[in-house]
């Protein structure tokens, strides 16, 4: 099959695009990117501090995981105050300062919103769990025991068992797809989707550039509460929960990804389109599912202007068939869908770690992701080829991987501190012993030691994402003719004034490419690794790529 990735047709010759179409966004983990105040913590301070560097790499925006109020029982995934700076990461006028600097950088800024639920500490929580009369009583998932007092169905939790959790106070079970702690909002009810869209204005007003949505098709629950079907021992992966966690076990078509989503998501794109150039970008949470979901999220102008889903997040190796197996599917269940992808983010083993890729492959999986149609996330570290850091039990801090250890070690060592300098205490994070160990390993490939070394993984990120900037085809164009054979991946980009040839040897042997016909030109002279396209074919080196222009027709 060798259908465009997409309905949507290239953008009209000379038109520039959005800033987030095509666009390369830099995640930045705020309690592991640089502490300035030496509590061990990285704060808002030390993000203003680092943005230079951020610049420096040439992506257009960053997108910062939450910084809100929260008792960090799922390190700020669990909002206590929407409008407010928990003390730990600093203060609104701290935020402030960093949104002036990034701007002055040509940075955006997106923030991370977690709607799906709160903590269990929020006000709103707080109330409603009072009594069953009071102004919030329904803004929670609640429901009454079955009689013989078990929970109201079946769905389990993301974090491992129940869904449900019993409450004394009411005498009825919330809802919680997380922890216990991180009870679900009831979108059924129309005061909690105005309380939600005055949060995002609250920060749109502020001057912040548009949102990553965490959970974003978890929003609503089937009002029923029907019971999840099982799902067949062959159909379960680990895209979405480790295999060790019975949240396997079923395919939630109720519990998650409910048509009701539609309406809602269409009333925050109207919200942020008053205001200029903002997005959103939302988080695709479904194993089964999730390309399609991401297709209807983004379908049209009144949707979600982008969403991610997990394909380049699994375990599985983004192999040349995989590659194109994805396009494929999402040329079927998502035609008109605007894709952002990532490898690695602050949930998963980091991609050179859990793909087992050696160190000459990791240019050329940066560059695919700065070929391929859609948006793409770095996560911070990942311009530098940091490996999963290995952390002992005794120093885990995430609840995730302290329940399911030794099978599943958690998020932390994702999660470890930035390293800026080799040589420096904690790598130059901070002057205190900081909330998880600083990896000797990663410590040995900071930034300060890749700035001075010509060859370094650092230099080829920022040249590789120079070279998308400057083709128009590589931004925003029609992604057609993919094709898979054996470790060679290949397809085309094209703007409608020029094509490029995209080619990739994903393996460890050498492999020929044959290039369509005409003139084509070597585009990333600037890449050292790149091969010379000669006589209409390309010799692909291990882990080799060639990428080439000609004028379109």
């Amino acid at each position: 099959m060798n259908a465009q990735t997409s309905s949507k047709p290239a953008m009209a010759v000379g038109q520039k695009p959005e800033w987030w179409q095509g666009g390369v966004i830099y995640q930045i983990y705020p309690r592991s990117f640089q502490d300035s105040n030496g509590d061990g913590i990285g704060d808002l301070r030390g993000i203003t501090q680092r943005l230079d560097y951020v610049a420096s790499l040439g992506v257009d925006a960053i997108w910062i995981s939450p910084f809100f109020k929260s008792p960090m029982k799922d390190f700020g995934y669990d909002v206590s105050d929407y409008r407010d700076v928990d003390p730990m990461f600093g203060t609104l006028a701290d935020f402030d300062a960093l949104l002036d600097k990034a701007h002055g950088l040509g940075l955006k800024v997106m923030i991370d919103l977690v709607m799906s639920h709160t903590s269990d500490q929020h006000p709103w929580f707080v109330e409603s769990r009072a009594d069953k009369e009071n102004d919030k009583s329904d803004w929670y998932v609640w429901a009454d025991p079955k009689a013989d007092g078990t929970p109201p169905n079946n769905w389990l939790s993301i974090f491992g068992g129940s869904a449900w959790q019993w409450d004394s106070r009411r005498l009825q079970y919330y809802l919680h797809n997380f922890l216990t702690s991180q009870p679900d909002l009831n979108f059924h009810c129309p005061d909690v989707q105005e309380a939600l869209l005055d949060v995002a204005r609250f920060w749109l007003d502020r001057g912040v550039d548009g949102f990553r949505l965490d959970t974003i098709n978890f929003y609503f629950h089937d009002k029923e509460l029907r019971d999840n079907p099982a799902l067949p021992i062959e159909e379960r992966n680990s895209t979405i929960a480790p295999m060790v966690n019975p949240y396997n076990h079923q395919y939630h078509l109720y519990s998650k990804s409910q048509p009701e989503n539609l309406a809602f998501l269409e009333r925050l794109r109207a919200l942020t389109d008053e205001y200029d150039a903002r997005a959103c970008l939302g988080e695709v949470g479904d194993a089964q599912r999730g390309l399609q979901i991401m297709g209807e999220y983004t379908e049209g102008d009144k949707r979600m202007h982008m969403c991610y889903a997990f394909e380049f997040l699994e375990g599985r190796r983004a192999t040349a068939s995989w590659v194109k197996e994805v396009f494929d599917r999402l040329a079927t269940e998502a035609p008109d869908g605007w894709p952002c992808w990532a490898f690695s983010n602050h949930d998963v083993v980091r991609h050179a770690s859990r793909w087992d890729l050696p160190d000459e492959a990791l240019p050329a999986y940066v560059t695919l992701m700065m070929t391929m149609r859609g948006s793409a996330c770095l996560y911070q570290g990942e311009e530098l080829g940091l490996r999963e850091a290995d952390v002992a039990f005794e120093d885990l801090q995430d609840p995730y991987g302290i329940e399911f250890w030794p099978e599943f070690k958690g998020r932390d060592g994702c999660r470890t501190p930035m390293v800026w300098q080799a040589q420096a205490e904690s790598a130059g994070f901070g002057a205190e012993k900081p909330w998880l160990p600083v990896s000797p390993d990663q410590a040995a490939m900071a930034v300060d030691r890749q700035e001075a070394d010509a060859d370094a993984i650092l230099h080829h990120y920022r040249k590789v994402i120079a070279l998308r900037h400057a083709h128009l085809a590589l931004m925003t164009g029609l992604q057609n003719d993919m094709k898979a054979d054996g470790d060679l991946l290949t397809f085309l980009r094209d703007d409608g004034e020029k094509t490029v040839f995209c080619a990739f040897n994903l393996g460890g042997a050498a492999v020929t490419a044959d290039l369509p016909a005409g003139a084509w030109a070597n585009a990333a002279t600037s890449l050292d690794g790149a091969a010379e396209p000669e006589g209409g074919k390309v010799s692909l080196g291990p882990w080799q790529y060639c990428i080439a222009v000609k004028e379109a027709g």
